[in-house]
């Protein structure tokens, strides 16, 4: 893989084993015991990605997120969550974590998660067919730059909520199920279908005249959503 990844985490037991499986990946890894160690390795170690755990003293993992995406809205972030906390879960994805991955949990599979959004970070060529450059009203995505304004104003999106809405502006006028978009965006046959509604919602706050009446993201009622131009009014 050849990225930098930071483990954050007070348990150092996990901790190792993650280090140990990123590294026979590819990966170089740096660790911080806590939430003030993690933003500090941040700005020394400048990460490809960050691994955070959810609960830690002081500092914990919501708010070093929250943190991140105010100074780095571009840095995924895969969070580590308490089996069965879906209330945690939410939480984490609400203050902006690209993915998340519950303890106890396989390390080859939080391995499989990081590649995932590590592989999605990149400037990459757009598949034959389709635009460089998605279009609508004041909205302006780039794909190959992977970086979105709305009327000049840059958007920060994470990871997730850009090719979540890469793929609803490609794809207009189709109702998609959240069972869909968690297998075509997030790559996933099975999940969480809260992380789609969760990043739904996030998406409509930074597109959206008046997020609680969507005029692009539209909510099909008993299917799922879809996106449609600006211009035909809203719904929800």
């Amino acid at each position: 893989m050849g990225h930098r990844v930071l483990v954050v985490d007070d348990d150092a037991t996990v901790s190792d084993v993650v280090r140990r499986y990123l590294e026979q990946a590819g990966c170089e890894v740096h660790l911080a015991a806590d939430g003030a160690d993690g933003l500090a390795a941040i700005a020394a170690h400048h990460p490809d990605l960050v691994v955070l755990d959810l609960m830690m003293p002081g500092i914990d993992g919501l708010e070093v997120c929250r943190r991140i995406r105010r100074q780095l809205p571009g840095l995924p972030v895969v969070m580590l969550t308490a089996l069965g906390e879906e209330a945690d879960r939410v939480l984490g994805l609400e203050v902006g974590a690209d993915d998340y991955v519950t303890k106890p949990f396989s390390p080859r599979e939080l391995v499989l998660r990081i590649q995932s959004v590590l592989r999605r970070t990149g400037a990459r060529a757009p598949s034959p067919g389709h635009p460089v450059t998605l279009r609508d009203a004041d909205l302006t995505v780039d794909t190959a730059r992977r970086v979105a304004d709305r009327g000049g104003v840059p958007l920060s999106l994470t990871v997730r909520e850009f090719d979540l809405l890469v793929f609803l502006m490609s794809n207009p006028g189709r109702a998609w199920s959240r069972a869909d978009l968690l297998e075509r965006v997030w790559g996933w046959q099975f999940g969480d279908q809260s992380t789609v509604t969760v990043h739904v919602r996030r998406l409509r706050e930074k597109i959206e005249d008046d997020p609680a009446e969507p005029a692009r993201i539209r909510t099909v009622w008993g299917v799922g959503y879809s996106y449609d131009p600006a211009d035909q009014g809203p719904g929800r």
